[in-house]
């Protein structure tokens, strides 16, 4: 039997993995459904409505029926989700998927990290992080890839990838069932209204610039890349842009928070040019190249940076000021795509992927310059800070 905190990885891993599963065939439901870009990005953005009121309004739910349970319930909930794309694939239908997998995910976040330093004891609280950034990082990005794989074989509905991550998922369950659940002695608040501390809201602007690239690359590239036969490919992609992260966040975590951020910010607006270059091209080669550089911000610099820019800050708030973050990461996540969805609609896909690289441009170079100005500002207020 694997040990305590393999098991709960394992369980992660899965909880993850069902969220982007579909993901390549975004563009074949919106064409069984009758709609377009934006509505795929809408439906993609179900998602976003699952996971922002768990992490706002539930925060304390782990201390009051324990750990084990919202992990159990989150696997179920993956499942449930692939069991309806498997029977009625529409987008309607992956617009309940994507809240129930929301919801899923809500559940686990709020007490992954908590649980995983449980299993293996308070003085690895740091390792414990790690386990959980690792494990969910991988599985965000494997369930497309998968998909992908599998259909790369022929064109399907119902791709084994679906299969298996039932399969995986019910073996999960049954390992996570005999996890221990210690409860926690501390009860924390269910609600956690998100605080922005002095000086941290340039932070969660540069996650919302990066997260709003993550969610492009998901929700309205599989539909460019088609028009180059390419959208069985776009799982890679995405596995590209959220995986492979896990790269360079050792070094990232040697930088300064403030460093790492606007190292970040210069590397985003580079690799969304070679990214949505090589999609409106049909230049596979560089799409990959470009996601693999645009993780190494979303989910490296600009991640890490700001998450531990934004703790720092916050003194004895930091899960409020957590709770804020991860408000205006899901925001860039989900309003941005929508609004480039609709002008590919109206404009075509070229100049919608033109007018979200300006609109980039300007987001960083503006974040930047505010993350300069708030650093000066907080390092005169308190030099311990600077």
């Amino acid at each position: 039997m694997p040990c305590a905190p393999a098991r709960l990885a394992f369980a992660l891993c899965l909880i993850t993995l069902a969220v982007n599963l579909q993901a390549p065939l975004y563009i074949t439901y919106a064409d069984l459904s009758g709609q377009g870009a934006a509505a795929t990005a809408v439906a993609f953005s179900g998602y976003v409505l699952g996971v922002l009121p768990v992490l706002l309004a539930l925060g304390g739910l782990a201390d009051r029926v324990g750990r084990r349970p919202l992990i159990l319930a989150a696997l179920a909930l993956s499942m449930i989700a692939t069991v309806l794309m498997l029977l009625a694939p529409s987008l309607q239908t992956l617009a309940l998927a994507r809240l129930l997998l929301g919801l899923g995910t809500g559940l686990a976040s709020a007490t992954a990290t908590a649980y995983m330093g449980e299993l293996m004891g308070g003085e690895h609280s740091t390792r414990a992080a790690n386990w959980v950034t690792a494990s969910t990082s991988l599985g965000f990005g494997l369930g497309a890839a998968l998909t992908s794989l599998f259909l790369l074989r022929g064109p399907s509905l119902t791709p084994g990838s679906f299969h298996l991550q039932l399969l995986l998922a019910a073996l999960a369950v049954v390992l996570a069932w005999r996890l221990p659940d210690p409860r926690p002695a501390q009860r924390h608040p269910m609600l956690r209204l998100p605080f922005y501390p002095r000086g941290s809201v340039p932070y969660g602007l540069a996650i919302l610039l990066a997260w709003a690239c993550v969610g492009l690359v998901i929700a309205l590239l599989p539909g460019i890349l088609r028009q180059h036969g390419l959208s069985d490919w776009s799982g890679f992609s995405t596995f590209c842009v959220i995986s492979c992260g896990l790269l360079f966040q050792p070094m990232a975590r040697r930088l300064s928070s403030h460093t790492a951020t606007l190292l970040g910010l210069v590397i985003l607006p580079c690799s969304y040019a070679l990214l949505a270059w090589g999609a409106h091209a049909g230049q596979l080669v560089a799409v990959l190249l470009g996601a693999v550089a645009a993780s190494s911000a979303c989910y490296g610099f600009v991640y890490l940076g700001g998450l531990a820019a934004v703790n720092q800050l916050a003194g004895s708030e930091k899960t409020r000021a957590s709770a804020g973050f991860f408000l205006l990461a899901y925001l860039g996540f989900s309003l941005p795509v929508i609004f480039t969805g609709m002008l590919s609609d109206r404009l075509g896909a070229g100049l919608a992927l033109a007018v979200f690289g300006g609109v980039l441009v300007l987001g960083c170079l503006g974040v930047g310059v505010g993350l300069r100005r708030a650093d000066r500002a907080v390092s005169r207020t308190d030099p311990l800070l600077g």
